[in-house]
């Protein structure tokens, strides 16, 4: 039976394998995604060198998202073309699933997001690396164990963990976990290291915080496994224990020991509760189990792996397809083998032990309905697990427990791990999302908030200032224009009204900067108003010369309120760039698709979603304002429009041939409901808002896009799921679970019958 167990082993690593295929496999039946987005500013001519495609329009001709709209206006800073290029790929694993917009005064806040981050670390991380110290404290004991079945499944577990590496410090977690970590040794004596002795001691935070969700799930699996010192197992100590046993135990009176064991296990056995169903219905589905177990053909197992572990680059495309294909298949028909091996070995094991007024299987037999009934049933479980493995118990299933139980130090032997390639334990993460400043949190509340402060700052653009010469000027050109009539000849007044104080006359005066000039350098109103006077001043009559008075006195007010006026525009639309958030995190329900199409609410979901890059360098304008972030108005509007894109798991994949630029117009393409947007919004949005422009004339611009809502390709098996890092994972989890099985199916099951005293 050990030849079986290398067979198990053996199909976990032919996953590896499958990764390496020829990528030409299948990739004319699979759609094309849009795997990654780049900005292009001035001139897209490196795209093609760089493998990115540019977003064209029906003649193939690359289309400027910037239209001029930083040409003309308030303080513009002139034209530059803005290119999308985007690369794409066969595998949805890959893929962006969707574009999103972020104004650079738009609702996002990294003081915000630093605030959640240090509020989790408190009440969440902090707190559960103190809980789950016990299970690390009981694998280094065992390390050391003299019972030798203890320090076998100690060291299983350290090699296992050896090939999960920690990046900060190089090491394997397995012999790292050995040593002390920051949180133990305390934040004070860890600063007090060198930077080369910190590399000995993990910093369990970080790594909690940070890591890869599915290999901490490993780690903290294995090191479940690694936990419990005793020598006997937690099933011989459960199968010698009952409830009125433990209430002996405790010396108190019934009622005082009823409430104390509440208090101790309580919660434990709820948690065993909620694995109940599962683990029974495995366990019951004995013939299935058996019948899965008895027809696999281990000389079928051997030619199909092998025939994937043969693949090379040299292998005809036909050939490698035809062997991907049977793997696939293979692997499909005997996905839960390891599984129901194990829930047979398990059933049988069970029902040799006696509990209560039955066996142990009769015991397990019982519904979850019957549990609940009476929760005290599944406190001697509760009581029997060590410290360890009970602060590790939302990580193991019932079979784990039982798997743990049951597997003698014989059945780690047959392992070998030489085949493993290391993985890092952050895989697949970009750390850079936990870097101080680089992130920012968005969410509706936010993004309402600032849509206020927008408006308001639209309504309310003028200083205090302003707003009294506006209405100064108003007053005096409406009584001019009540008791002179003469006044009304030359049009001045009506120029300078309130109602004609709009930013297309400050437009007028940026586009004559020689008036501008004149008045800032020294020229000012008074000359202005003096000289105009000296050329309309009537000869003739004292109401002749109230009316140059008034005439000239509003000349004042108007060129004052004008100029001011100028200023006040000119100020709101020119701002200094702050740093674009290098990622923006989403806080919303997110609409998603079913492998059916059907349209599904991922409520309270987050995601990471990551500023497209574009080629700004170092010494090009704004470079150290906003370094090689993405801004779609090109760097020569008021304000930065970034670019966002995120790979989200459970969201539909954007389709690359689907991209659609559309200038000019507001109308929607057939076919199409969504685009790039902003954030919070579900429409395409107008790359040139006038909200965000300098050129208010300028076109509009809208992308569009459409999502794969299909389900995915079978054809995928040929390795287009996964990754090297997945794969490495896939193994390492596989041999936690799958060395088991040498003990479990040949051990013999005719060993007597315990009794409940045993």
């Amino acid at each position: 039976m050990k030849h079986l167990s290398r067979i198990l082993i053996a199909i976990v690593l032919a996953l590896a394998t499958a990764a390496s295929l020829p990528a030409q496999v299948f990739a004319d039946a699979l759609p094309e995604y849009i795997s990654e987005v780049k900005v292009y500013q001035g001139s897209c001519d490196a795209a093609a060198s760089e493998g990115f495609k540019i977003l064209s329009d029906e003649n193939g001709k690359p289309v400027d998202l910037n239209q001029g709209s930083g040409a003309t206006g308030v303080g513009a800073k002139g034209n530059k073309k803005v290119y999308l290029g985007y690369k794409t790929t066969t595998k949805r694993a890959e893929a962006i699933t969707d574009l999103a917009l972020m104004n650079m005064k738009g609702g996002y806040s990294v003081q915000e997001y630093e605030v959640l981050m240090e509020e989790q670390l408190k009440s969440q991380i902090l707190p559960f690396i103190e809980r789950f110290q016990a299970a690390v404290d009981e694998y280094r004991e065992n390390l050391k164990s003299s019972d030798a079945e203890n320090r076998k499944r100690a060291e299983f577990v350290r090699d296992i963990l050896d090939k999960i590496i920690d990046d900060d410090t190089g090491s394997g977690l397995g012999s790292l976990l050995i040593n002390k970590t920051k949180q133990e040794l305390g934040e004070s004596a860890y600063e007090k290291l060198s930077d080369e002795e910190k590399k000995n001691h993990a910093d369990l935070a970080t790594i909690v915080a940070q890591s890869n969700g599915k290999i901490m799930l490993v780690i903290e699996n294995l090191l479940t496994r690694g936990a419990d010192t005793e020598e006997d197992t937690w099933l011989d100590r459960f199968a010698g224990m009952t409830y009125e046993s433990l209430e002996e135990d405790t010396g108190m009176t019934p009622s005082d020991a009823k409430a104390e064991l509440a208090i101790l296990y309580d919660d434990a056995a709820m948690q065993i509760l909620d694995k109940w169903d599962d683990f029974r219905t495995e366990l019951l589905d004995y013939d299935k189990n058996v019948k899965s177990a008895q027809s696999f053909d281990e000389k079928e197992a051997e030619e199909i792996i092998q025939a994937v572990e043969d693949l090379d680059d040299n292998t005809d495309v036909k050939e490698a397809g035809d062997a991907v294909i049977d793997f696939a298949g293979w692997q499909l028909d005997n996905a839960d083998f390891l599984n129901r091996a194990q829930s047979a070995a398990i059933h049988d094991a069970l029902d040799e032990i006696n509990y209560l007024d039955g066996t142990m299987l009769d015991f397990f037999s019982k519904t979850s309905a019957e549990i609940e009934e009476d929760i005290t049933l599944l406190y001697p479980l509760a009581a029997s697990l060590s410290e360890g493995q009970t602060a590790g118990l939302e990580f193991l299933s019932l079979r784990d427990l039982f798997n743990i139980a049951l597997t003698t130090s014989e059945g780690y032997e047959d392992i070998d791990l030489s085949e493993i390639d290391e993985i890092s334990v952050y895989d697949g993460v970009d750390r850079g999302i936990y870097e101080k400043g680089g992130v920012a949190l968005t969410s509706d509340a936010l993004r309402s908030q600032s849509l206020s402060g927008v408006l308001e700052r639209d309504d309310s653009m003028f200083s205090g200032s302003t707003i009294a010469m506006m209405v100064i000027t108003g007053i005096a050109g409406t009584y001019a224009a009540l008791k002179f009539p003469v006044m009304r000849l030359n049009g001045i007044v009506n120029q300078a009204r309130v109602g004609n104080m709009t930013e297309g006359f400050a437009r007028y005066m940026n586009a004559h900067p020689e008036i501008v000039e004149y008045i800032d350098n020294g020229g000012g109103i008074d000359r202005y108003a003096e000289e105009y006077a000296a050329r309309v001043a009537p000869k003739t009559g004292v109401a002749g010369s109230l009316a140059v008075g008034f005439t000239v006195a509003l000349v004042i007010l108007a060129a004052v309120t004008t100029y001011l006026t100028y200023k006040d525009l000119k100020a709101h639309y020119k701002v200094d760039f702050t740093p674009i958030p290098h990622y923006i995190v989403e806080e919303k329900d997110i609409v998603s698709y079913n492998e059916i199409g059907e349209k599904v609410i991922l409520k309270n979901q987050s995601a990471y979603y990551k500023a497209v890059e574009c080629n700004r360098k170092k010494g090009d304008a704004f470079f150290n304002e906003i370094g090689t972030c993405a801004d779609m108005n090109g760097a020569v509007n008021p304000q930065w429009l970034a670019l966002y894109s995120v790979k989200k798991e459970g969201m539909a994949p954007i389709l690359a041939g689907s991209l659609k630029a559309v200038v000019g117009s507001t109308d929607i393409p057939a076919g199409y409901t969504t685009g790039i947007h902003m954030f919070g919004e579900d429409t395409a949005f107008n790359l040139n808002h006038p909200l965000y422009c300098w050129n208010q004339s300028a076109k509009s611009v809208f992308v569009y896009f459409k999502v794969d809502t299909s389900a995915p390709k079978t054809a995928s098996a040929s390795g287009s799921n996964f990754t090297a890092g997945n794969l490495a994972l896939a193994g390492v989890a596989g041999l936690a679970v799958g060395s088991v099985v040498t003990a479990l199916v040949s051990r013999s099951l005719s060993k007597k019958k315990k009794s409940p005293a045993a």
